[in-house]
């Protein structure tokens, strides 16, 4: 196999909603309300109204195509962002110089499961505009190129009646993926822990939809406000691992053996180690603890039912079939700063190679674990050959689709001092002078 005989599905990437997705969405009980997008004075600042209230607009991280001089957790309006970032024809362009086929696209507005839409009061209001997106997200959003974006959906968590039958209602319009919170109690709701979320267990199963969980909560990545911001950075993939322990110890995987769970923008790497200490806890505690996984071990639970993803991960590679190589998916998570577009695909291969993946399981790992755990079939609708890393960067070039970095100027430093590193107080400070100004 060549790189450009790769087919690459991105299990993680991540859109910007763009202004009037809601119109024509929102019922006229309701229209009073229906969220609205403004630009702010100057090109800067942009933000929704949702419910009545004024939610500052975050393109936070959205800073795919700048130099990385720009790089930054700033940029809040339309007008700094590359169009790809909201715009389905221009995603579309990007996803295809970079050789990629498929993608899964969590929500800013929306947060990475809907949290946002907790805070409205009224539920009504709430599921309505939940069900508002989804519709978006599967019908125009994914709908308009079908063969290439993947739905998703959020659910209304607030009540899970309300999302085993919003599981069922998107699953009727083809959506295969929901999204749910890495730690539902931080949102004032019950843990894994308790019998609160079987209907929403029991809907996915029977629905065969997977459930997505992503990184959201870096509080417990950042060690204090003089951090520099590096470590919060380098933390945050490895807070899934306390999502993953906390899973696995459940109740969830044992007593709902057929769900699929997807750990999202994780890594890979230290996979092997949960589970070998996963084991070892399980081995000398639990006589005292009382857990019983029958005749398995937690690691052959988690093997069963989770999966994970990996951005630019070449130990994660090295050690795939520690990891689990039936588990193991690829994201590129455009059109944040981890991600490595434009040269997605030149790096993940230098890294196939480095480590001496077989061309099956570069299959496995690129598209053929991904299109099982999600149910999508990229070869539904367009050929193999059409959808390779080559053919796809044919198709950009011959569309000239521009790669030349954006220099906008909107790279704000979130510090004034050139000395030392910049901190979590520096970006907050910034974070919070952007607020004060919406």
């Amino acid at each position: 196999m060549r790189m450009e005989d790769m087919v690459l599905f991105s299990v993680d990437d991540h859109l910007i909603e763009p202004p009037g997705m809601f119109e024509g969405r929102i019922p006229k009980k309701f229209e009073h309300l229906e969220p609205k997008f403004h630009h702010g004075e100057n090109g800067d600042n942009d933000y929704w109204m949702v419910g009545g209230r004024r939610t500052v607009y975050m393109g936070s991280n959205a800073v795919v195509g700048r130099p990385r001089e720009e790089y930054g957790f700033e940029p809040s309006a339309l007008s700094q962002l590359r169009p790809g970032c909201y715009d389905i024809h221009a995603r579309i362009g990007d996803m295809n110089v970079n050789g990629v086929a498929a993608s899964i696209n969590f929500g800013t507005l929306a947060g990475m499961a809907g949290e946002p839409f907790l805070s409205i009061p009224d539920k009504d209001f709430a599921l309505t505009v939940v069900q508002a997106w989804n519709d978006w997200h599967i019908e125009e959003w994914a709908g308009t190129y079908p063969d290439r974006i993947v739905p998703l959906s959020n659910l209304p968590f607030w009540d899970p009646e309300l999302s085993a039958r919003e599981v069922r209602r998107v699953k009727a319009k083809g959506c295969n993926v929901i999204s749910f919170p890495p730690n539902p109690v931080l949102h004032g709701q019950p843990s894994f822990h308790t019998e609160h979320w079987d209907p929403v267990w029991k809907a996915c199963v029977e629905e065969n939809v997977a459930i997505c969980i992503h990184f959201a909560d870096s509080s417990y990545a950042v060690p204090s406000p003089d951090s520099p911001v590096d470590a919060m950075i380098s933390c945050m993939p490895i807070g899934l691992y306390r999502v993953a322990a906390d899973l696995t110890w459940s109740p969830v995987l044992r007593k709902f053996p057929d769900i699929q769970f997807a750990l999202s923008e994780g890594g890979a790497g230290w996979i092997p180690y949960l589970k070998e200490r996963m084991d070892t806890t399980f081995r000398l505690h639990s006589q005292w603890t009382r857990q019983n996984f029958g005749d398995k071990k937690p690691s052959e639970i988690f093997d069963r039912n989770v999966a994970t993803c990996f951005i630019d991960d070449p130990i994660g590679i090295k050690i795939r079939h520690a990891v689990g190589i039936q588990n193991i998916t690829w994201e590129c998570d455009y059109p944040h700063a981890d991600c490595t577009w434009p040269e997605s695909a030149d790096r993940l291969w230098r890294d196939l190679q480095a480590a001496e993946v077989p061309d099956d399981e570069i299959d496995l790992i690129t598209h053929r674990n991904a299109m099982r755990i999600f149910n999508f079939d990229l070869f539904k609708l367009r050929k193999r050959e059409e959808l390779t890393v080559g053919a796809l960067r044919d198709q950009a070039r011959a569309a000239g689709v521009d790669t030349t970095p954006m220099k906008s100027g909107s790279g704000r430093p979130p510090s004034d001092s050139e000395q030392g590193p910049v901190s979590m107080r520096d970006v907050a400070k910034q974070l919070g002078a952007r607020n004060e100004a919406a």
